[in-house]
């Protein structure tokens, strides 16, 4: 009987030597590819991300977006509409007051040009067309005076280069140097405004030039 305990007992330390032996000998688990650690998830695919998960708009709110954008529009376009007939307005007022302008012009001028008519058809004698000429270039002067156009004094006054515009020069005794000696155009001005020069001589006076 002792001998039979001996034999169970080596059996159960055989036992246990050859399950440690193979254990050291079994070879290590490769990992596999799905149990690797995934790597970081790019920047934009989160964002998409989101964006798929983004809830939808109510359709309350769509409906409020929706009717503010309608009414925006429709204030552009009327705004549009009263500005075009703003400037169509402006430009009728314009051209408005511009005829009116020439029409009170020319009412004043017709009669002028009657008499200028009247002269032509005359058969009077050189003296009595001079004469008929003279009363319609006061007739002329009139209506310029109407409209504030008055003529620049030229002949006899000093040589002014604001309204006067010198054609030449002319030796003078009777008058003084720099002073305007004959007019060839008269000029006028339309109140302050000059409208044309008149067209003169200058008198050159040797006796003030050497002193």
């Amino acid at each position: 009987m002792p001998e039979q305990d001996t034999e169970l007992t080596l059996s159960d330390e055989a036992a246990a030597s050859l399950a440690d032996h193979s254990t050291s000998e079994m070879p290590a688990q490769e990992t596999s590819p799905a149990q690797e650690t995934s790597p970081a998830q790019e920047p934009g695919a989160a964002t998409d991300q989101v964006a798929e998960e983004a809830p939808p708009v109510p359709r309350v709110e769509y409906d409020q977006l929706k009717a503010e954008r309608d009414q925006l529009l429709d204030r552009l376009a009327r705004l549009q509409a009263e500005f075009e007939n703003a400037r169509k307005r402006a430009e009728r007022e314009r051209i408005a007051d511009r005829d009116y302008a020439v029409v009170n012009v020319v009412e004043k001028f017709l009669p002028v040009l009657d008499h200028f008519e009247l002269a032509l058809k005359s058969a009077g004698t050189v003296e009595q067309l001079r004469s008929g000429v003279e009363l319609i270039v006061k007739q002329m002067e009139d209506v310029l005076r109407q409209l504030q156009v008055t003529p620049i004094p030229a002949e006899g006054a000093k040589f002014d280069p604001r309204h006067h515009e010198a054609l030449g020069s002319v030796e003078r005794h009777d008058l003084p140097d720099q002073h305007v000696a004959e007019e060839i155009r008269r000029g006028y001005k339309l109140r302050d405004k000059l409208l044309r020069p008149a067209l003169v001589r200058v008198a050159s006076n040797p006796k003030q030039t050497s002193e």
